[in-house]
């Protein structure tokens, strides 16, 4: 796999760990014991860290790749292994 397949994998495995990671942690401001402002959700966040959250989604994101590719170089799960409506066609999974 060339450089910038893997690059572009990776960008897109980061967009998708932002939403995985973007629930982890967080409190309103009734939970964290802080007063409700006005004109504000009741379900807002009462702080957000941007930088925490990107070292969260980078973390999460890496290890999610480095499986992907992995899983690309020794063949652990193929593309038959998901064929349920075509059982002629179906390949076994290869388990470790």
């Amino acid at each position: 796999m060339r450089w910038t397949s893997m690059l572009a994998i990776y960008v897109l495995f980061w967009a998708f760990s932002v939403f995985l990671v973007l629930p982890w942690g967080v409190r309103t401001t009734h939970e964290a014991g802080g007063e409700h402002v006005p004109g504000t959700a009741e379900s807002a966040p009462h702080e957000f860290n941007l930088k925490r959250l990107a070292i969260r989604v980078t973390i999460v994101a890496t290890v999610l790749w480095a499986l992907f590719v992995l899983n690309y170089s020794y063949g652990w799960v193929e593309a038959g292994a998901f064929d349920f409506f075509d059982p002629a066609n179906r390949t076994d999974m290869n388990v470790l």
